[in-house]
């Protein structure tokens, strides 16, 4: 499918520019084509959705454990796709939202509707 490549390996365990700032996000995105990881909508930065404009690479899935959705930016729909490369989502021990450390106290007033 166009903008999906099921061999590209997730960028690592986290938003890519969060972990580049000291940043923290709510949910993780992965695109479908390069394997970044960004963070959702609904985290401060909105990384993936910046990833898709900078890039025009069209689809997401979900980096949350137990998720298995993808998104495709051009036509606003949600969608079952093909396996990728693992992983699948950022590790267990990983706390939501993240990273560790990074989250301040009042993160739920800081979260974009």
């Amino acid at each position: 499918m166009d903008g999906i490549d099921p061999k590209a390996k997730a960028s690592g365990s986290g938003c890519v520019e969060c972990l580049k700032t000291n940043g923290w996000w709510l949910h993780l995105r992965r695109c479908a084509e390069c394997g970044h990881i960004g963070c959702c909508d609904n985290s401060p930065s909105q990384h993936a959705t910046k990833h898709h404009a900078a890039t025009n690479h069209p689809v997401i899935t979900s980096f949350e454990h137990g998720e298995r959705w993808f998104y495709d930016y051009r036509t606003g729909q949600f969608f079952s796709g093909p396996p990728l490369a693992s992983p699948l989502s950022h590790p267990l021990n990983q706390p939501v939202p993240g990273p560790e450390g990074l989250v301040p106290a009042n993160w739920q007033t800081l979260l974009n509707p």
